[in-house]
């Protein structure tokens, strides 16, 4: 049978044309849908720590931070500014370095200086607000002791230096 009706010549035209209507389907709301089911939300703000003891040198200092819940984070912002009385100055610029972990160190900074920084969370949904600022400060740089006006005698020395700061220095040890 099936090579007889192989045989006979099909007739494929159509009598009528087929009446369809034009219908635009939005699946913006499905969409939308699907996208939030998928998305992750934006992190909350980090909270950066205090200065820790021995986090500084004269030229760099160890910033450390966290994160209190337990957001999908990707990389984090650092900022950082000197903090100077004046308002309008070069060295006010701000920087900011991209960091995979929740620590940096930062290098090439000016000795027994004061800078502000804070932090913010990035994921592919967006950043999160920034942290709290803190306050870090450098180290002071040694002091270049004068070479000419050291006095000596059995039960005493007089040594003299001075502080190449510009900011006051709280306190000297002398080692012996």
């Amino acid at each position: 049978r099936l090579e007889e009706f192989l045989k006979k010549e099909v007739d494929l035209e159509l009598s009528t044309l087929p009446d369809f209507e034009e219908r635009v389907i939005d699946v913006s709301e499905v969409e939308q849908l699907m996208n939030s089911i998928n998305a992750i939300p934006a992190p909350c703000a980090p909270m950066i720590n205090p200065q820790a003891p021995n986090a500084a040198t004269g030229t760099s200092l160890r910033v450390c931070w966290g994160l209190f819940s337990d957001d999908t984070v990707e990389c984090y912002q650092l900022c950082y500014k000197p903090v100077s009385n004046e308002r309008h100055s070069d060295e006010q610029a701000e920087h900011t370095l991209k960091v995979k972990e929740t620590y940096c160190t930062i290098t090439d900074l000016l000795p027994n200086t004061q800078y502000e920084f804070w932090v913010s969370a990035l994921n592919a949904s967006g950043i999160s607000p920034p942290s709290e600022r803190a306050v870090y400060v450098t180290a002071p740089s040694p002091p270049t002791i004068k070479n000419k006006k050291i006095r000596s005698c059995e039960n005493a020395a007089l040594v003299c230096w001075e502080s190449r700061d510009v900011n006051p220095v709280d306190s000297y040890t002398v080692e012996l």
